[in-house]
Formats: structure tokens, sequence, C-alpha cells
């Protein structure tokens, strides 16, 4: 005689799949990390904010500006110099200078540098720009007469880690003073620091390195852009599927947060897919997101005292 398990058992076996359930959605949406931080935001947030670029305190200014004639931008970097924007894009292969406002200055077509997913300012007229799928950072030289690259004609630094397709190299930071390059691996989320390219050092060794406790502290589902800020010394990720710019210390711990969603820090529609962030010597955020679209963020106040002098480098631990 076939008998029904007792109602308590079925019971309990539902709680079970639904606390197994809620964990698996809670692990892929990072919610004990956030709520986590929420906690030591709440605590320490004081002291914090006098440290720091404090992300709660940014406002959009310019709120999805299309950038006509342009398509999937990719990456975004300011320029000291020019006082412009640079950004890439991955389907057509070009390197495009904008204005602060978002308008087109030029486009300096790219020839066989891949997938480009990422740019960065390293010093007068130079930059770097990555291939995501090869993993490859190229050195480019860019003047006023720069109308195309070739990337044979550039140096380049090849790398091989934990490879995946299209979830590879998504953004770049530089660290002027500790000589330090930022390298952002989108999924699983990763950001490793290279010294000895682009500014090589004098036995021309490059070394990789990387914090695997700053990463698994990251409550986000994926980095597609990062920003170093030179006055206090921390790292800005941006996350694409999470709509967050994350504010990193110089010990890796996040400490401010700025959300793309819509109702926040005055925007009236959520970022659609962000690629890419710029910081300029004010303090402004740029930032850009597919197809076209493109944003400024500036702090609604600044407290007097808090531009700081350039902190201590972020420590890492050695890869082998």
């Amino acid at each position: 005689m076939n008998r029904r398990p007792p109602l308590r058992l079925l019971a309990a076996a539902f709680v079970v799949a639904a606390l197994a359930a809620a964990g698996a959605v809670a692990q892929h949406f990072r919610l004990f990390e956030r709520g986590w931080f929420a906690v030591a935001q709440w605590r320490q947030g004081a002291e914090w904010q006098a440290r720091a670029l404090w992300l709660p305190d940014y406002d959009v200014v310019v709120e999805g500006r299309p950038i006509p004639g342009v398509e999937n931008v990719s990456a975004l970097t300011y320029d000291p110099d020019r006082k412009t924007l640079f950004t890439v894009t991955n389907q057509n292969g070009e390197l495009i200078e904008l204005s602060l406002d978002g308008a087109i200055l030029r486009r300096i077509a790219l020839a066989g540098f891949g997938d480009t997913e990422a740019v960065e300012y390293i010093r007068r007229g130079t930059y770097v720009i990555s291939d995501e799928r090869r993993q490859r950072l190229f050195e480019v030289r860019v003047d006023d007469a720069t109308r195309s690259l070739d990337a044979a004609a550039s140096r380049h630094l090849s790398l091989a880690i934990g490879r995946s397709g299209n979830l590879g190299f998504e953004g770049l930071a530089w660290d002027p003073d500790g000589q330090r390059l930022f390298v952002a691996k989108e999924k699983p989320v990763r950001i490793y620091e290279i010294r000895g390219f682009p500014e090589a050092t004098a036995d021309f060794a490059v070394d990789v390195a990387d914090d695997p406790k700053r990463d698994r502290g990251l409550f986000v589902r994926d980095v597609s852009s990062l920003q170093y800020d030179r006055r206090t010394g921390h790292l800005l990720a941006l996350s694409d599927e999470s709509r967050l710019v994350v504010e990193l210390d110089t010990r890796g711990r996040p400490i401010s947060t700025l959300s793309l969603s819509r109702g926040h820090h005055g925007l009236k529609e959520s970022v659609p897919q962000a690629e890419g962030v710029a910081l300029d010597e004010a303090g402004t955020l740029y930032l850009v997101s597919e197809p076209n679209l493109f944003y400024v963020f500036r702090k609604r106040r600044v407290p007097a005292g808090a531009a700081a002098a350039p902190a201590a480098a972020m420590p890492y631990s050695r890869t082998a």
C-alpha cells in the first residue's frame, strides 16, 4: 500500500527548497555583502566621508545625452592635458575624442586591435587600449594630427589570466604615483595590478598582482570600468549589471556607492548599460552607456578641506 509523505515532511522539504532558492538569489545579487556594507557605512560613514570622494553627494547634471553617429561606446578616460574625454567603440573600431559635454571632436580609426573594451590616459599623448578577448594591452601615442592607429605599430603586452571569451578585460585605471595599471576582469570579478607596463622598469620586468580579499568584498556582479582618484588614492569600480559605481579606499574596502537606477541621484531613468567612467581634476564624474548615451554627475557640495594629498598605495597580494 502506497503511503503519502506526512504533511510536515512536505512542508519541511518546501521550506528547505525555498531557503536554498533564496540563498542562491542572495548570492547571485551579492545581497549578504551589500547588507554588510550598509551596516558598515551606517557605523563609519562620517569617518569615511571626510577622506573620500563620497559618491552619495553626487547628482546627475547631464542625463542620457545621445552621442550622434556612435554605437557601442565602451570605456571612458579623461585627458587632463587636452581637457577632453576619450572613448572606444568595440564594433567598428574607433577611438573617439569627446568634449566635456559629450560632443564628438574627432574620430580615430583603429586597425588590428581586436575587441576594444577600454582606454586609459597614461601621460601626455600616451594611452593604453585593451583587447578584451585576447587579453592584450596596447600602448598608443596620440597627437593633434592622429587620424588612425595600427596595432602592429604599437608596443603591447599579452596576458592569459583565466580566459573566458567575452568576459575578459573590461576596465583600466592608471595610478601615476604608484606606477600601477589596474586591469578589471568582467566575470568573475577580478582587479589586477600591473607594474612595468606601459611605464617600463629598469630591467623591463612586468609584475602582475591581485588582491583576492578586496575582490571578494566587492558586492557587484560584474565590473565594466575603473577609475583611479589621485587625490584620495581611491579606486572607482563601475558595474553595469549591478547599476552601481563603488568607491574603494586604499585598503580595498567599499566605502561609498552611486546608484545608476531611476530615482537615485536625480536620475529620471536607469542607466541602461554603463560601460565607462572617468573623473576630472575637479571631481566631476563622466559616464557613458551603450549604445551611445552620455552622463555627467557633480557633487552637490564640497566640504571644506575635502581635497586630500595622494594616499599610500593600495596593498595587494602577489600571485605566482
